[in-house]
């Protein structure tokens, strides 16, 4: 099933926001722009990486689910000087001590040059 909000962007490729297959979530990378025009949100690490995760938080909801559903996400970062502060607000999204497994990676782009984009696997339970 084709998981699909239109309160995070549209997808930008031939992918869709997010596929569930039995009690599984796909969610595909999410990135920080608006989710009625596509612009980019913010110029630096901070407004972006909440505008990330706000689009993740939509998809995850669109789904049914919560944000302490997910059990892993994959981070792309494009400077990992800006990690600290990334990860300052990406665990703000979840509750203490429900975090999901993770990967986080330096990039050399992203797409239209954004600093972050999450992916994430959502289990129903």
């Amino acid at each position: 099933m084709i998981i699909s909000t239109t309160n995070a962007p549209k997808a930008i490729g031939p992918y869709s926001q997010a596929r569930q297959v039995g009690n599984t979530v796909y969610i595909s990378g999410c990135c920080p722009f608006h989710h009625e025009d596509g612009s980019i949100v913010g110029t630096d690490i901070t407004e972006q990486t909440h505008q990330v995760m706000k689009n993740l938080q939509a998809i995850v909801e669109a789904a049914g689910l919560t944000m302490n559903d997910i059990v892993k996400t994959t981070c792309f970062i494009s400077d990992m000087n800006n990690f600290v502060t990334f990860n300052g607000i990406y665990q703000s999204y979840f509750s203490e001590g429900i975090y999901p497994a993770r990967s986080c990676v330096e990039v050399s782009r992203l797409p239209k040059d954004v600093l972050i984009e999450v992916e994430a696997v959502v289990v129903k339970q």
